[in-house]
């Protein structure tokens, strides 16, 4: 099995939509420490690019402001948190919806969620109204071949029992 490996990573930059691809990629080569597949590669680009655009569309308005990034790796884990001090979320159970979206007139999907609930192994949103929003996210990278050893680590210890 893998040795517990940790490292982290800090990241904020100006709420511009032009960022989300810098912050997109800045969060996949740090994710890459883990050799992840193309696959889950792309699972986390994807949840963080829909977590960043929900930050600066929904979070800052038209507005400026300062979105963040906090990456953990621990193990074969990746933990990313993205937050604004923008303008909060009212119902997040409501804004957690598929199709759901504060934003008609922009033509929003109201997918955001959705797509980090089910590229991410484990998603959480906190918001608290006129304070801002963290959405954290974690991945798994490579389960099949943890939860394998895992098993033939077991299995091993049982026969040795024996």
């Amino acid at each position: 099995m893998k040795n517990i490996y940790e490292n982290e990573m800090k990241l904020e930059f100006v709420s511009k939509s032009n960022n989300e691809a810098f912050a997109r990629i800045s969060v996949a080569a740090f994710a890459a420490q883990l050799d992840p597949t193309v696959e889950e590669l792309a699972d986390i680009k994807t949840a963080v690019s829909e977590a960043v655009t929900n930050a600066i569309v929904h979070g800052y308005e038209d507005k400026e402001g300062t979105v963040k990034i906090l990456c953990k790796l621990v193990g074969n884990s990746i933990t990313i948190e993205i937050s604004d001090t923008g303008k909060g979320i009212e119902n997040i159970e409501m804004a957690k919806r598929p199709l759901y979206t504060s934003k008609p007139d922009l033509e929003r999907s109201g997918m955001g969620f959705t797509i980090m609930e089910n590229f991410m192994d484990e998603m959480e949103v906190q918001s608290i109204v006129g304070l801002g929003t963290k959405v954290i996210m974690k991945k798994v990278i490579k389960k099949d071949e943890v939860e394998e050893e895992t098993i033939t680590e077991v299995l091993n210890q049982i026969s040795n029992m024996k």
